[in-house]
């Protein structure tokens, strides 16, 4: 984000400092958290993303604190630590119990300052795409511990609007966000129905009926035959010493790539030595391989290797299986569409073994059944299937498309607001300077800060005696 120019704002407008019309609420000195039994607690998972009215709070005894975020109702709570700020949680919480909630320590909570700025207006300028990449720069701490300091947030340049017209920007905002977010939600749902067909539509291919017109003119049978009856399966490898920094050489992939629609996603790929793979001769992939998650998140998980795959010389790690199909009894791709049903996956995951991290065996093809018609039928179960499959692809690109077009426009109107083109200006309005001024005046000569000074303790505190040590 660039620094800002004021000639790009309409002269009423000015640009400030964060902590110029913004405030971050601390805890009163004179507060005693023994004096309520239980408060609001707030913790990062109850914290949504660019959701602005939250009522999601937990309750919790004040015995049971150990550290934590004093907020007041109507505070914005905005997420400081990595990823959480970069994903753009923040949200306000308006009503609670109490005179006061608690969060977790990874929040900042911000007030506006009455009469000067407006909580909305503050809220949507904290989400803006520009504001988030700067701030994010600002970050500091160790990686993937990366936190958002008070001091580089009050150090922001905001442009500020009069009052007026401030809450003329955030009530347009909201007609336009409420029309958009209906969109958004339409198409969502347009997923999800997408989503569904494709199961039902796979679920069809493996059922006899799904061909009987085909079968009027064949003699074909279906039979049903263990997976582990013409299939190879080998395991993928990891080489000795890793993989760490080696930036060329054979694309190693593991289960994270894999994702939900059974493609492989190549992004933050490792790369292994081509000499390890030619001389162990095990884990490469080949056209017509099955690839299926041995363990993790995705366990049991199938993906197809065809002509197309981007990488023609590739292996697969440790975590995966390669399953390959005796061509002279199944179809390769029939096979792979069948675990990847629902079916198939359930009799897939029917041999997962572990707790909370768990994984399948080798024996997993002992667990699996397939039906087997000729491969004629095969043949046409799998041309059906792409062509129906096809189509679905081709919503969901133009679905893909419009919701990220819809997050665009969100982006442009953000723009619009803070640059003073999304609402007129108002000769009536009284100049965001004045407003400045006056706020000045009523505060005062400001006092120089004093130097803290530390003194010893005397006498050794108990717990008890201590207050909770809560911002």
């Amino acid at each position: 984000m660039e620094k800002m120019n004021p000639m790009d704002l309409p002269l009423n407008w000015q640009i400030v400092r964060f902590e110029e019309i913004a405030t971050f609420t601390k805890k009163p000195k004179d507060l005693r958290y023994s004096e309520y039994s239980e408060v609001p607690f707030v913790p990062m998972r109850l914290i949504p993303i660019a959701t602005l009215f939250s009522k999601e709070f937990i309750r919790k005894p004040t015995n049971t604190f150990g550290s934590g975020t004093y907020f007041e109702p109507g505070d914005i709570l905005l997420a400081k630590i990595t990823p959480s700020f970069e994903n753009g949680k923040q949200c306000i919480i308006q009503e609670l119990p109490t005179p006061f909630g608690i969060a977790t320590t990874e929040v900042i909570p911000i007030r506006e300052v009455e009469g000067l700025s407006d909580k909305i207006y503050l809220f949507y300028y904290l989400l803006a795409p520009d504001v988030r990449a700067l701030l994010t720069a600002r970050m500091k701490g160790t990686t993937g511990r990366l936190r958002l300091g008070a001091e580089a947030l009050a150090d922001l340049e905001i442009p500020l609007p009069p009052l007026a017209e401030q809450r003329r920007i955030v009530a347009k905002l909201e007609v336009l966000f409420t029309q958009l977010d209906a969109a958004v939600d339409n198409l969502k749902k347009a997923q999800a129905q997408l989503h569904r067909y494709r199961r039902s539509i796979l679920k069809a291919a493996f059922e006899e009926e799904a061909t009987k017109e085909w079968r009027e003119g064949h003699s074909d049978t279906w039979e049903r035959m263990k997976l582990s009856e013409f299939i190879t399966l080998e395991s993928g490898s990891r080489p000795k010493g890793g993989v760490r920094g080696i930036l060329e050489g054979i694309p190693s992939l593991g289960g994270e790539h894999l994702n939900a629609e059974g493609s492989f996603k190549f992004e933050k790929i490792k790369y292994v030595p081509k000499a390890f793979f030619e001389s162990l001769n095990k884990g490469r992939i080949y056209p017509d391989d099955i690839i299926v998650v041995k363990d993790g998140a995705t366990t049991g998980k199938t993906s197809f290797v065809d002509n197309d795959f981007p990488h023609k010389d590739a292996a697969v790690n440790e975590h995966l299986f390669i399953v390959r199909v005796d061509p002279k009894v199944a179809s390769p791709k029939f096979v792979f569409y069948y675990l990847f049903s629902s079916k198939g996956q359930q009799q897939i995951l029917s041999d997962f073994r572990g707790a909370t991290v768990g994984g399948i065996s080798r024996n997993f093809p002992l667990k699996v059944t397939v039906p087997i018609p000729s491969l004629t039928e095969q043949a046409e179960i799998v041309s059906e299937l792409e062509r129906h499959l096809s189509a679905a692809d081709e919503i969901e690109a133009n679905l893909d498309a419009e919701l990220k077009r819809a997050e665009r426009l969100r982006q442009s109107i953000l723009k619009q607001a803070f640059s003073g083109k999304l609402v007129p200006q108002d000769p009536n309005d009284e100049p965001a300077s004045v407003l400045l001024e006056k706020i000045q005046t009523e505060k005062g000569p400001q006092q120089p800060k004093r130097k803290k000074t530390t003194t010893k303790a005397k006498t050794t505190l108990s717990a008890k005696q201590m207050s909770l040590p809560l911002n």
